[in-house]
């Protein structure tokens, strides 16, 4: 299987806008980078296979443009916590108001439960895509990065033969209007779910082996950030209150100690 096709285990980081001020925008295109990443999931590994990506104008009716350099695999959402992403897409496309990322799938989707694999069915994400809504105002020389936190736990259902099937619940968002939180959390060797809620807005992830975490898309505001450390570890959950997010920064909440 092809999964884990150029994953980057890569810092986020928050994309400043630029743009080029002796030249005619209107005429030039904009850069377009995508990346994947992924809420936590109560399954041994979810895999989709994405085989292509496309935009479209709100100006051209049905008109889509393909963008290039596409990652297409089959890449396991369960990997992509902790900071890790994978970049889906980084092209150069005109410049325009956009309405829709839209993600073709292939027909290697699977889900593991407790070991067993399980083909998810997704009939309309393969005939039409999964259709994204962005209403995005893209200008030339602009170079603008997308974030895609796919939900795997609340997009997979289990039906009543005992099959499963993907609906996609995916939460958009353009890193350059929103920020960021980062951490570490001690001991490293638990792996601790992270939340951050400011009772609109909740964004979670898990810290990686070195128990780093970091919260992308996460919209300005005051949040509550959540540690809750593996149950069999014996550690007792811990709050962080009043962290600022700021668009454009990424808010280091350093070093927490969990007992």
């Amino acid at each position: 299987m092809k999964k884990y096709l150029s994953i980057l285990m890569c810092t986020i980081l928050t994309v400043s806008l630029f743009s080029c001020s002796d030249s005619d925008d209107s005429t030039q295109p904009a850069r377009v980078s995508i990346r994947l990443v992924d809420a936590p999931g109560d399954y041994d590994n979810v895999f989709i296979d994405i085989q292509d990506v496309m935009i479209k104008y709100n100006d051209d009716g049905d008109e889509e443009v393909e963008i290039g350099a596409v990652n297409t695999g089959v890449y396991d959402l369960l990997e992509l916590t902790g900071g890790a992403s994978v970049i889906l897409a980084d092209d150069e496309i005109p410049a325009g108001r956009i309405s829709q990322i839209r993600l073709v799938l292939g027909d290697d989707n699977t889900v593991v439960v407790d070991g067993q694999t399980f083909p998810l069915s997704t009939p309309s994400a393969q005939q039409s895509g999964l259709k994204l809504n962005v209403n995005q105002d893209l200008e030339g020389g602009i170079f603008y990065e997308f974030i895609l936190d796919f939900d795997a736990d609340k997009s997979i259902v289990q039906q009543g033969n005992g099959g499963y099937s993907l609906k996609p619940v995916i939460r958009t968002e353009l890193v350059a209007q929103t920020g960021a939180i980062s951490g570490t959390v001690v001991p490293t060797t638990v792996q601790t779910l992270v939340t951050a809620t400011d009772g609109v807005n909740t964004i979670s992830t898990f810290t990686n082996s070195l128990g780093e975490y970091r919260l992308s898309g996460v919209p300005e505001g005051t949040y509550t950030v959540t540690l809750e450390p593996d149950a069999t570890a014996g550690l007792q959950t811990a709050t962080i209150a009043d962290v600022q997010v700021t668009v454009g920064q990424v808010t280091a909440v350093g070093e927490t100690q969990l007992n």
